[in-house]
């Protein structure tokens, strides 16, 4: 650490809130941490750098602020005071200065919780941008994936001019336009419409919900517009997302990479708060890492009810650590603790299970996608198993697949956890074939499939002579074998044989919850393929119902009332 001074001495509220963070130990992300760190390093090396921090900007800039007026909740009408740590953000963005008199910093990543006035901040920002910087012509947009996500910023500026009246005088107001007449300069709210956006001049971009780009058009579309301007800004404003290959992903890795000192980019501020790797989220003394606004606009009781929710129902646990404690999670609502799944991996004499009865379920998907078969073999007291997986896909289609899902087919095919059938196409006489090779080998009692989804395959079967049962896909069917999956797999009852196909199947798996909290798999939410993992519901489905169904005649036969 480069700075002198071991104790907070700073009179400017950006430099003694880094040197509380440092020195003080304040309750603070490694992230959060390290950009204070950097702020301080800063201030020594600036100069031969070619940058000056200008603290009477700053104090013009938290001027401005107050005169700005929140529009919504408890705090309507009341000043907008920044919290210390947005007075950091703010601070910084229009403190750090070159030479010339320009700001230093150009691009910003902020990734903070819900509920931390993301919006409300990012709103501020556009406005000081439109209005204070005099820069004639300017361009200040609120953009987003969608018009509405987008107007949800530009909604806010305008509310803050209306409520604001010594701004309101200097700014019109149109339905989707805010224009300031004395530098002919406009803030206007955009979608993501790349095609529409060509020939942008902006001068400040505030891009909303960044994890929420499929792509990186817009990003891209609106940054290069940026060339013509002295001092631009574009601001990207986030909760963590579950795409690890997106643009906001690749911020966020490149701010980690900034702050641990990988290289430096004097043009990027960032600040990023979440917990810390190792730290339990269940913990609430560490919920304060990722909500700087706790107590504020976070209310403490409000995320200990989130987290008792997502101890109690495990498949709520990711979207809790995603959107309250900005953890970068595999899949937006994963329902499995890949920890707990891995613990259910353990080798298999398969000989052994010639002797045990078991259940199977086809998974059918496209003919060019992955299609599944699961074997369960039930323990004796059916309150867990081993499981059996078998996967195809298309030969021919596997490179192409290999390159858009990023998994290693090749691998797996070499190592046969994946059957391939040659063409394009699968070929569902393979599948049948190893079935009917299967029931050779294993006592398989009944075979479940999508009766909504059902395939010439699945008429050739009943002719082979499987007992075959239509196995609905909502809640009604699937949420108690999902929930009994839960269990198994808490207990450390159901033995998957670290299958990794079968694996990265359950990393990928979202699920859907009705009113009620039932579960059922979601492929439409899920990043990629969970063919097997439903299977695996169907064929615990299949072995929960001949388990009630044995209980229902041993009460009948003691003749016990069933409650």
């Amino acid at each position: 650490m480069a700075a002198k001074t071991n104790r907070v001495t700073a009179r400017d509220p950006v430099t003694r809130y880094a040197q509380q963070v440092v020195y003080e130990k304040k309750p603070m992300g490694k992230l959060v941490r390290r950009a204070c760190e950097r702020h301080l390093k800063d201030l020594e090396t600036a100069k031969e750098r070619g940058f000056y921090f200008d603290k009477e900007e700053v104090e013009l800039c938290l001027q401005f602020f107050s005169l700005l007026r929140h529009s919504k909740g408890e705090f309507a009408g009341q000043s907008f005071e920044l919290s210390d740590w947005q007075v950091f953000i703010v601070g910084s963005l229009f403190g750090w200065k070159r030479k010339d008199g320009t700001r230093r910093f150009r691009r910003a990543y902020i990734e903070v919780p819900r509920k931390n006035g993301k919006s409300t901040l990012a709103a501020g920002i556009a406005l000081y941008c439109l209005i204070m910087d005099g820069e004639q012509g300017a361009e200040v947009y609120t953009a987003a994936t969608k018009r509405d996500q987008a107007r949800i910023v530009f909604e806010e500026c305008k509310r803050m001019i209306r409520s604001s009246p010594s701004l309101a005088k200097h700014i019109g107001i149109h339905k989707n336009t805010l224009y300031m007449m004395a530098t002919n300069s406009k803030l206007e709210p955009l979608s993501a419409d790349a095609n529409t956006l060509d020939g942008l001049n902006s001068h400040c971009n505030i891009v909303d919900e960044l994890h929420a780009h499929k792509t990186r058009e817009l990003v891209d579309v609106l940054e290069t517009g940026m060339g013509a301007r002295s001092q631009p800004l574009q601001l990207e404003i986030t909760t963590a997302g579950s795409n690890r290959h997106s643009v906001c992903y690749e911020r966020r890795r490149y701010s980690e990479q900034l702050l641990d000192g990988v290289f430096d980019d004097d043009q990027f501020f960032c600040y990023v708060a979440c917990i810390d790797e190792g730290d339990d989220w269940k913990d609430p003394s560490v919920w304060h890492k990722a909500n700087p606004n706790l107590g504020v606009s976070v209310y403490p009781d409000y995320i200990e009810a989130q987290c008792e929710k997502a101890k109690n129902m495990p498949g709520t646990q990711n979207s809790f650590r995603r959107l309250h404690l900005n953890e970068w999670t595999e899949s937006e609502e994963r329902w499995m603790d890949m920890d707990l799944w891995r613990a259910c991996g353990k080798d298999v004499d398969l000989e052994e299970l010639r002797s045990r009865p078991c259940y199977a379920a086809l998974d059918l998907a496209t003919t060019t996608d992955i299609n599944a078969l699961l074997l369960f073999f039930p323990d004796e007291d059916k309150q867990g198993g081993i499981l059996l997986p078998f996967f195809w896909i298309p030969e021919d289609t596997m490179r192409k697949k290999i390159d858009s899902d990023r998994v290693p087919y090749d691998v797996w095919k070499n190592q046969n956890f994946i059957y391939t059938t040659p063409g394009n196409v699968t070929d569902y006489n393979f599948i049948r074939a190893k079935i009917n090779e299967l029931r050779e080998i294993y006592d398989i009692q009944e075979m479940a499939y999508d009766r909504w989804n059902a395939s010439q395959l699945v008429n050739d079967l009943v002719d082979d002579g499987l007992n075959m049962t239509g196995f609905g896909q909502g809640h009604a069917s699937m949420a108690a074998p999902m929930k009994e999956m839960e269990h198994m797999i808490y207990s450390e009852r159901l033995n998957h044989m670290n299958n990794p196909v079968l694996t990265w199947m359950a990393a990928n798996t979202v699920v859907k919850l009705d009113p009620a909290g039932n579960m059922k798999p979601d492929k439409n939410k899920s990043s990629q393929r969970i063919d097997g993992i439903v299977a695996t519901v169907m064929t615990i489905g299949l072995n929960l119902a001949d388990r009630d169904d044995e209980e229902t005649n041993f009460y009948e036969e003691n003749e016990m009332v069933i409650v």
